[in-house]
């Protein structure tokens, strides 16, 4: 089992892992616009072993149309503060050191603490940011982490993307978010905020599940 949460002083909002709170849709950070979603993506160890990979290998983001660069691990061993669980509540911190992992093109995969820069167009709009990994998880039935922006993104707060393998043995995936404006055009509009996330969710969705559909 892994758990780690980064925090430093680095990202540009104050509510850090605030998409773990069971009540973010109710009570989102201050100014932010809210947004979850999830979905039956199969049933089964295999499924959810493969959407695991897929998750710890930035297929949300690669998916979405973003171009990953400058993609920098943690200096140092891992710290893993402060995590959470299924209810968002935090549980005891704990100190893990473990080998990098890299994917087949040899970028290194999701942990607690890693930067990346991505650049890109969503829905026709500039997705271009540097963003950090503030949560990592990697539990026998659950695998996922929360992304921070950092700087350079018209929006600022946070995403996460999670895959949970049930005791029904269904195995769903699950992003929240929340997004307050940074560039003037979206203070002015914020509706470009909501059209912007829906256009991600549908992407990170195509990007995880091999039975992507449109969501109705």
């Amino acid at each position: 089992m892994r758990r780690g949460t980064f925090k430093d002083g680095t990202v540009d909002y104050a509510a850090v892992g605030a998409t773990q709170a069971p009540d973010l849709m109710q009570y989102p950070p201050e100014k932010s616009i809210p947004a979850e979603d999830s979905w039956r993506i199969g049933s089964g160890e295999a499924r959810f072993h493969s959407a695991a990979d897929a998750l710890l290998s930035w297929a949300p983001l690669r998916g979405a149309g973003l171009v990953l660069s400058d993609v920098t691990p943690a200096s140092g061993p891992m710290y893993s503060g402060v995590s959470f669980d299924a209810e968002g509540k935090p549980i005891a911190p704990s100190r893990v050191d473990e080998d990098l992992r890299y994917d087949a093109d040899g970028t290194p995969y999701v942990g607690a603490g890693t930067s990346v820069r991505v650049a890109g167009r969503v829905a026709g709009m500039r997705a271009d940011a540097e963003l950090r990994v503030i949560l990592a998880v990697e539990e026998p039935r659950r695998v996922g982490y929360a992304l921070g922006t950092v700087a350079g993104s018209v929006v600022s707060g946070e995403e996460s993307f999670m895959v949970d393998w049930t005791d029904s043995d269904e195995v769903w995936f699950t992003v929240r978010a929340f997004d307050a404006p940074s560039a003037a055009l979206y203070r002015m509009l914020p509706a470009l905020i909501r059209r912007r996330r829906k256009e991600l969710f549908t992407r990170y969705l195509r990007a995880v599940s091999p039975l992507y559909t449109t969501p109705s």
